[in-house]
């Protein structure tokens, strides 16, 4: 059993996943939920929960990685491919998966800005783009437990706006526990759920999480590393309850209020919907929690833009020039009137793409002893992180098939 000082410690050390978990509320997990409970009522439950016990072990290796190491993701990649060449294209398509990561933050920032005070896209887009990077700002000039702080209170905001609805919706307690035994209705839903899992695990969420445990620890000696580790455990745990509990919320909230009603495939459409269901104020609250959910991903999607370049090609740009950058693709989708969900949709197909090379080398690297130590990942948690690493590639690739095909 713990001592109180036990405890204050492990806490103490607690932080670097809550940041990153923040990758898994952001507007386009928002959009997928709400659709998944809108749709198809509880039936989809247990792929959040599937997708979210998948997610623990991919953060947990990333954390570990950069607490064995005092290296995140991309640096050790950076390290190990001696060939500039073979350098420039991984960081190539890193950089696509930040921008993409970029687009849909920004998108789900405008929609919100648009819904909370009518502004044009293209302004919201900016605004949610300057406001994000202020907050990445705290990391650089203020240090990284404010930066922490930040997040941790946007994370509140994201709870509150997204599970306030709940108390106000009839959920149905018997079809929210039958929700989590697996089923499909029809090949949509299987569509729909490939979609949940298949966005589950973000790359960028892989090369940041690395990259805050780096930050945060340093490089653990060895009388150390044990301490950090069940702090980390303990971290990812409490980060992906949240994230989960949330995501599900989502769901139930679909589920409940909006089961059957026309048009909640789109985040506009979702926040018409519920304040239709449950009223004005639940809606602006909604409206409230995906601005929080905006500016805090967006912030961590812009560290994990900075992270891969700086890793794989050894320099930096300044971050107000990497952000102008990347918000260019976002903001032209939005001035040329390109519908915003869909743009959220095409956003998580590119994600798709950046999986394998984000995955497969983080469950090679934290296998190896001679990199980890004593951090190396045991033989249980090896072979489930491969087994969902195959599965989550699997339904990625799955969904660019059928996407593609239809």
């Amino acid at each position: 059993m713990s001592t109180p000082r036990q405890t204050g410690t492990l806490l103490s050390l607690m932080g670097p996943a809550m940041v990153a978990g923040v990758a898994y509320l952001d507007p386009g997990n928002v959009a997928a939920n709400i659709t998944a409970g809108s749709q198809f009522g509880y039936l989809l439950i247990w792929v959040v929960v599937a997708g979210n016990l998948m997610a623990w072990l991919v953060q947990y290796l990333s954390a570990s990685l950069g607490i064995a190491t005092g290296l995140s993701l991309p640096e050790v990649l950076g390290k190990r491919l001696k060939s500039r060449t073979g350098r420039v294209l991984f960081w190539a398509q890193g950089e696509a998966v930040a921008m993409a990561t970029d687009i849909a933050e920004i998108v789900g920032g405008a929609v919100a800005l648009n819904l909370l005070f009518g502004l044009p896209l293209p302004l919201g887009g900016t605004i949610t783009a300057v406001v994000a990077l202020l907050v990445l700002s705290v990391h650089s000039s203020v240090g990284v437990k404010p930066f922490e702080r930040v997040i941790m209170s946007l994370v509140l905001i994201i709870v509150i706006g997204f599970v306030t609805g709940l108390f106000w919706a009839p959920i149905d307690g018997a079809d929210l526990v039958a929700g989590l035994v697996p089923a499909f209705d029809g090949n949509d839903s299987v569509l729909l759920a490939a979609a949940i899992l298949g966005a589950t695990v973000m790359p960028h969420a892989i090369y940041a999480h690395s990259g805050f445990s780096r930050d945060r620890f340093g490089q653990a000696q060895a009388g150390r590393m044990r301490s950090l580790l069940r702090a980390t455990r303990f971290d990812v745990s409490a980060a992906l309850t949240i994230a989960g509990g949330v995501n599900i919320a989502l769901l139930v909230l679909g589920a409940s209020a909006l089961h059957g009603v026309e048009g909640t495939e789109s985040l506009a459409g979702a926040h018409a919907a519920i304040g239709s269901a449950l009223g004005p104020i639940i809606a602006t609250i909604f409206a409230v929690g995906l601005l929080a959910s905006a500016l805090a991903s967006t912030a961590v999607g812009a560290y994990a833009g900075a992270e891969i370049m700086a890793g794989l090609l050894r320099w930096k740009l300044p971050t107000t020039i990497r952000r102008a950058i990347t918000i260019i693709p976002a903001i032209a989708l939005l001035s040329f009137d390109v519908e915003p969900t869909q743009a959220l949709v095409w956003s998580q197909i590119i994600l798709s793409f950046g999986i394998p090379f984000a995955l497969v080398p983080l469950v090679r690297i934290t296998s190896d002893r001679a990199i980890m130590g004593e951090a190396r990942a045991s033989l249980v948690i090896r072979v489930l992180a491969t087994v969902a690493t195959v599965l989550i590639i699997a339904f990625n690739v799955w969904l660019l098939v059928v996407t593609f095909a239809g």
